[in-house]
């Protein structure tokens, strides 16, 4: 991965008032790329944390109402916002009072910066 691409990140985490972390993980949680303001957001680095986004994606999938893309989920401390783009797992992780709105606006943005984070988790 390029410096570019961290820059960039770095660059959404600064735009998006609140958002604390920006973790892109493979489907299984591997961190490939992690950006974060100095708050301390360890659980979203939780070996657990992720593959129990895939489950949940999958199994609400099983609903009928087609594949899942973003699951958003409140805390009393903070939102977390998880975009599945496989094979890759966007996880943002924000103060409660986060714009989600502007969270989820970046998604068409940060697609075209992805391509070269996907080529290292997929086989040629």
């Amino acid at each position: 991965m390029t410096d570019d691409i961290k820059k960039y990140f770095n660059g959404l985490l600064q735009k998006v008032n609140g958002l604390y972390l920006i973790l892109i993980t493979d489907r299984d949680g591997v961190p490939l790329l992690k950006v974060s303001q100095e708050r301390n957001v360890d659980f979203a680095l939780m070996p657990s944390f992720i593959p129990t986004f895939t489950t949940a994606s999958d199994q609400a999938g099983k609903l009928g109402l087609g594949r899942n893309k973003t699951i958003i989920s409140m805390y009393s401390n903070f939102q977390v916002v998880q975009m599945n783009k496989l094979p890759l797992i966007l996880t943002f992780v924000g103060a409660e009072n986060c714009n989600t709105g502007h969270i989820l606006s970046l998604e068409k943005q940060i697609d075209t910066h992805l391509d070269d984070i996907k080529l290292a988790v997929t086989e040629p």
